[in-house]
């Protein structure tokens, strides 16, 4: 455990307001009281699952209610709201006879009928799903995939929940079924940190732990709101404050969460609460660039550089700088909406700091310019050396307990397992790995695969969690494209509204065994790379619930039964064995199989003492170029944000946090002022895409910006806008707004 000030320190304090009392926030208590009543027909499981188990929700890590940077109970609103999804009892399959009276449901609505506990199957012209044998499913899907060529099947999964084990074998499958047609729901988040990681240091993954947040001088937070995403977090910072660490927000909204929060596990912050933040840049929705661009301006130009460092682990800086000082200061003030005098005052945090932690999320990197701005982040904490060395690092915080883990088990169209890029060499070398042919052509993405479908060139796609009709642009375009395919098969737990769109033939629903349920037990990676043993915890069975990887294997070696010795497991132990063999880093995760086992590959930072696994051993400085600016006179800038959720589970109508109703449009005072409107009014957001209705919640956000909730401001939102490289889709538009009269 790192050393930290167990003094009260009444300059951190939020204000004398004991757990919060006459301000917007959550109320911690009254949410665990929630969950007792949720929970109350198997409250032992419930609590075998919060003491035994690794947390299902972000990427922190939790095991039992501890963790391994502080000492402690820690649980949190979001594990609590998803306890349920793991203990409620079985739907009634009777219900599934009609789809149309289902059709129209929310997803809210159709979870809280229950868990799906058996095979389904509704062909098209027929009226609702019938029960069927896990052999009938499994026959079908097979002998489909029999006669369908490779380039036009997809397999997806989602983070929710999906441990290392049924990664490594779906993707093993897809594999020996001859596709690399598989993704996973990073390539929807955090593939350009993958790709600028991988470019810069030579690494895919966060450079550091979370305790490096508590021995760091400062944290930025980048397009990131751990208050809300992953409120664990806000401990750490407590700590760090505590300990003398500054903490800065480069955002489009002063996050309220990330300004005060009250802790329910620290008697003082509980008490008073806890100052966060110490200063907010608030910049243009996508003026990251310009504005990192600026404030290297002002550190090349006041030798503020860690010059040994540079020299000496570094190449292309005499290209950055270059490229830095051939840019226009207004330029960059006009693309940020920063004064050159802002960037001067954060570019001074970071020349005062010895050390610090850069963290990022979803801010960054849903932009058709993901990569470049996770690389800008990484040139400017290479100027002072903020990497491999304790309080330093570059953290893409995870927000799905299972994503981590997802790409590096190889369950990635554009990599094999061990981040390997999908080349002819690579293909050969697994081929001689499992004795089979592994197809060499990189595959179809999330996004390709709804491409493929509309085109009417996708005949089979299995999703695996997820939910394509509410996390992709344009849901009428996605809808449209899952009407097309011939079968459509949904593995989950509880039902969708993805699952009630015709299908062109049929369309198949499998019943998914939680984590908990998993026989032998699984894993995860966290944020912080470490990969921890989630035990089977004894409760209540689901029907003919089964796990993911075991499907995934059972359905391979029908398609290929020539290769069936060579794609079943008899155990996730035995799957684990095959995964330290494949992927050398992973080397540990063989002997994990008790509650509380846990190894953190690479150890505490990755590239320790400066040693970057890049090619030439060093880190490498990537001149970048900002965007232009897309927001013409009169129109405004549209950021999509999560509220009371957690991926597309909605929990709440209101933002216990923010105060915002989900048809909240945030708009700045100023902004609202000269529209007219107020806070409540209706307001009609425009684009040539579609429209989407709200209220507006008047709230310190940049002039000329506005922020809604995803999913539903995925109306607004160009399918067609990606990263280049990362496939992620740009979640951003550019509307006009109207006031409703």
């Amino acid at each position: 455990m790192t050393k930290i000030t167990r003094r009260w320190t009444p300059e951190n304090w939020a204000g004398l307001a004991p757990l919060g009392i006459g301000h917007q926030r959550p109320n911690n208590f009254a949410e665990v009281f929630r969950a007792v009543g949720e929970n109350r027909d198997e409250l032992l499981y419930a609590w075998r699952i919060l003491n035994q188990g690794v947390c299902d929700g972000c990427a922190l890590g939790t095991a039992g209610i501890n963790d391994w940077t502080l000492n402690g109970v820690h649980l949190c609103n979001i594990r609590l709201r998803l306890l349920r999804l793991n203990t409620m009892p079985a739907l009634n399959t009777d219900r599934l006879a009609n789809a149309d009276s289902l059709r129209n449901k929310k997803n809210e609505a159709l979870r809280e009928m229950g868990r799906l506990p058996y095979p389904m199957r509704r062909r098209a012209g027929e009226k609702g799903f019938e029960r069927i044998t896990w052999d009938e499913a499994l026959d079908t899907i097979a002998n489909k995939l029999k006669t369908t060529a490779p380039s036009r099947m997809g397999f997806y999964l989602t983070s929710r929940g999906m441990p290392n084990e049924s990664y490594y074998a779906a993707q093993k499958s897809a594999r020996a079924i001859g596709t690399n047609n598989i993704d996973n729901a990073a390539r929807i988040c955090h593939s350009p940190s993958t790709f600028g990681l991988k470019s810069c240091l030579g690494v895919a993954a966060t450079t550091c732990s979370y305790s490096d947040w508590i021995d760091s001088d400062l944290v930025v937070f980048f397009g990131s709101n751990v208050a809300n995403n992953q409120p664990v977090a806000t401990k750490y910072l407590h700590y760090a404050k505590k300990n003398g660490c500054r903490v800065a927000c480069v955002n489009n909204y002063r996050e309220p969460g990330m300004e005060k929060y009250w802790i329910p596990s620290l008697p003082e912050s509980a008490l008073f609460g806890t100052k966060l933040t110490d200063r907010f840049f608030l910049i243009n929705i996508g003026g990251d660039i310009a504005f990192i661009i600026g404030t290297l301006k002002h550190i090349i130009a006041n030798d503020m550089c860690d010059e040994s460092f540079v020299r000496e682990h570094t190449t292309g800086f005499d290209d950055l700088k270059n490229s830095v000082e051939s840019q226009n200061w207004e330029d960059l003030e006009d693309l940020s909406g920063v004064s050159r005098q802002e960037m001067l005052a954060f570019a001074m945090m970071i020349h005062e700091a010895k050390r610090a932690v850069f963290v990022w999320s979803m801010g960054i990197t849903q932009h058709t310019h993901g990569v470049d701005n996770v690389c800008a982040i990484i040139n400017l904490a290479l100027t002072k050396g903020f990497v491999g060395r304790k309080g330093c690092g570059l953290m893409p915080i995870r927000g799905h307990s299972g994503v981590q883990g997802g790409a590096e088990m190889g369950c990635y169209a554009t990599s094999f397992p061990g981040g390997l890029a999908v080349t002819v060499e690579n293909a050969r070398q697994l081929s001689n790995e499992w004795e089979f042919d592994v197809p060499s052509e990189q595959g179809m993405g999330a996004t390709d695969m709804i491409d493929a479908a509309s085109r009417e060139e996708l005949d089979v796609l299995f999703s695996a969690g997820g939910n394509f009709l509410e996390v992709l642009p344009e849901p009428d375009v996605v809808e449209e494209a899952l009407e097309k395919i011939p079968l459509r098969v949904h593995m989950d737990i509880v039902l969708t509204n993805q699952m009630f769109v015709d299908a062109a033939e049929e369309t198949i629903l499998l019943p998914a065994a939680t984590r908990y349920e998993t026989p032998g037990g699984v894993t995860q990676t966290s944020t912080e790379r470490r990969v921890i043993f989630s035990p089977e915890v004894p409760g209540r069975r689901i029907g003919e619930a089964q796990p993911e990887w075991q499907v995934f294997s059972e359905l391979a070696a029908r398609v290929k039964p020539e290769l069936r010795e060579k794609v079943l497991f008899s155990s996730t132990s035995k799957i684990r064995e095959e995964i330290a063999q494949v992927i050398p880093f992973y080397d540990g995760i063989q002997y994990l199989d008790s509650k509380g086992d846990q190894f953190q590959y690479g150890g505490k930072h990755l590239c320790s003492g400066w040693n970057f696994p890049t090619k030439d051993g060093k880190a490498h400085f990537q001149p970048v170029e900002p965007p232009q600016n897309e927001s013409p006179e009169g129109r405004f800038l549209v950021a999509t944000r999560r509220g009371k959720q957690f991926n597309s589970l909605l929990h709440e109508s209101k933002d216990s946090i923010t105060g915002a109703l989900r048809e909240a449009v945030l708009m700045n005072a100023k902004d609202a002022k000269a529209l007219g409107v107020d806070n409540g009014d209706e307001v009609l957001l425009k684009n040539e895409l579609g429209e989407l209705r709200g209220h507006v919640h008047v709230a310190p956000v940049k002039p000329g910006n506005l922020q809604v909730h995803w999913p539903e401001g995925n109306v607004l939102i160009d399918r067609r806008r990606r990263e280049p490289m990362a496939g992620v889709p740009d979640y951003n538009a550019v509307v006009t707004v109207e006031k409703v009269t």
